[in-house]
């Protein structure tokens, strides 16, 4: 089979398309044929190798695809031959080998997609699972019924995005130009801050009346997340699931306190919390697969990128261009 293959790590061109032999499933697996692949911020942790769970070299990166089942091994019951599927690799042992061809797996780790669900939009669930998370298990029973959403143009928070709104909440996404402003506003959001023509707190007080909003979800940290605390509703929270500017800088406690009569609360969420949760995940996955197939929400599809390509495609995801999903194709 055609595999993406890691013998080093570095930029993207260490992801060479080789020659490898085709998996056979064992008693109680299937073998999987790709359809789609998705491309997730993970992936380019470990391509680097600063992945704090990082699999040993060399190795097939990748953890998330979309197929069809080829062949079942000895024991097989719950997947069939011909089946359509979703297989992630946050299920297994080692959270790789989803940039190939085919792959195979424990059919109990594996996931049927419902009949009517694309398999394109499959490929792309990695990224809801993080949103769903978030927006459920993080939030231990929080009430809100308004959410700030930063990075609402990329891959999770477009998923945050529409979840949060087929939830029935209020969603403020913030974005970095009026072409991404627009594709936010077509994913769900009520209103967009363009975070490059003016402060995203006094926006944000200004579209709520001064109140704030009950719920921040923000993945970039760095020197600013501090300040979102300022535009928090009493009672709010404000979740942090990502680092794209580095860890927070400045004072936590003296930002919630800044505003006493708030009663503002943190969180970081990490999706390795539910590493010895398979129920959770389950849950999760499942639910997904029941709101895609009932036509809650749609991937959006940025680029199709052929497999022999994936350092294009890395190239590509690190750009900052991608509004959505990337995903490439076997």
């Amino acid at each position: 089979m055609k595999a993406i293959q890691m013998t080093e790590t570095g930029a993207p061109e260490v992801l060479k398309y080789v020659e490898l032999p085709t998996p056979r499933p064992g008693p109680g697996e299937v073998l999987v044929k790709a359809h789609a692949i998705g491309v997730c911020m993970p992936e380019t942790y470990v391509r680097r190798g600063v992945y704090a769970w990082m699999p040993k070299l060399p190795l097939i990166p990748g953890i998330e695809m979309s197929g069809t089942v080829v062949e079942a091994g000895s024991g097989c019951s719950k997947l069939r031959v011909g089946q359509k599927v979703f297989v992630c690799a946050r299920e297994f042992k080692e959270r790789a080998n989803c940039y190939a061809e085919y792959i195979a797996g424990p059919e109990n780790l594996i996931y049927a997609v419902p009949d009517g669900v694309d398999l394109d939009q499959a490929a792309g669930l990695a990224n809801y699972q993080v949103a769903w998370h978030a927006l459920n298990s993080a939030l231990k029973g929080f009430q809100y019924d308004s959410v700030l959403v930063t990075a609402a143009a990329g891959g999770v928070g477009t998923a945050l995005v529409q979840l949060a709104n087929a939830y029935g909440k209020r969603v403020i996404g913030v974005t970095s130009s009026a072409e991404r402003a627009a594709f936010v506003r077509a994913q769900g959001a009520d209103e967009v801050i363009d975070r490059k023509h003016g402060n995203v707190v006094e926006q944000t007080l200004k579209l709520t009346n001064g109140r704030g909003v009950d719920l921040i979800v923000d993945c970039v940290g760095g020197p600013h997340m501090t300040k979102l605390f300022e535009c928090l509703d009493r009672f709010g929270m404000l979740l942090l699931y990502g680092r794209i500017e580095g860890p927070p800088t400045g004072n936590i406690h003296d930002a919630i306190h800044k505003a006493p009569w708030r009663s503002a609360a943190f969180r970081y969420f990490t999706m390795h919390t539910l590493d010895d949760w398979p129920e959770l995940r389950a849950k999760c996955t499942h639910d997904l697969l029941r709101l895609m197939s009932e036509g809650k929400f749609k991937v959006p599809i940025y680029e199709r990128v052929p497999l022999a390509e994936a350092p294009r495609a890395h190239h590509l995801f690190e750009s900052g261009q991608v509004m959505g999903k990337l995903i490439m194709k076997p």
